[in-house]
């Protein structure tokens, strides 16, 4: 008889790993495939973040008030530990690399944590790619 241990694999995600998820966007079975051994983690402002991006859908009329309100409905049953971020240290990533505050929370995070990052954003690739963090892909 053979015994196996499942590892999980910690991974940083990006709000829009979630948001593409929630809103059934192409890349959704992709991501779940690619985490569905995995735990999720992300900084602490990934709600509010998520809060922000379905508004600003809404102001842009691609989602309605209804479907805002059910995708955020949808991220919330999505298994996530949520990490204190520490402001001045993505600060001043933020202003080396020429990125958004909210971006270099994700990538210190999983700077931080040696876990690879899970996003669709190619600018955070690249600035994952040059400070050295795992990309799962």
């Amino acid at each position: 008889m053979h015994c196996y241990t499942i590892v999980r694999m910690d991974i940083v995600a990006d709000t829009n790993i979630f948001l593409a998820v929630a809103l059934n966007e192409p890349e959704r079975d992709r991501i779940i495939m690619l985490t569905a051994d995995a735990s999720a983690l992300a900084p602490e402002i990934l709600p509010y973040e998520i809060g922000n991006a379905l508004s600003a859908m809404v102001k842009r009329r691609q989602l309605t008030d209804s479907e805002a309100l059910q995708a955020e409905k949808s991220v919330r049953r999505i298994p996530v530990r949520l990490l204190a971020a520490d402001i001045g240290s993505a600060l001043r990533l933020a202003l080396r690399k020429g990125i958004y505050a909210y971006d270099a929370y994700f990538l210190r995070c999983a700077q931080e944590l040696s876990c690879p990052l899970f996003t669709l954003d190619r600018r955070m690739k690249q600035v994952a790619s040059e400070l050295g963090i795992e990309l799962l892909e």
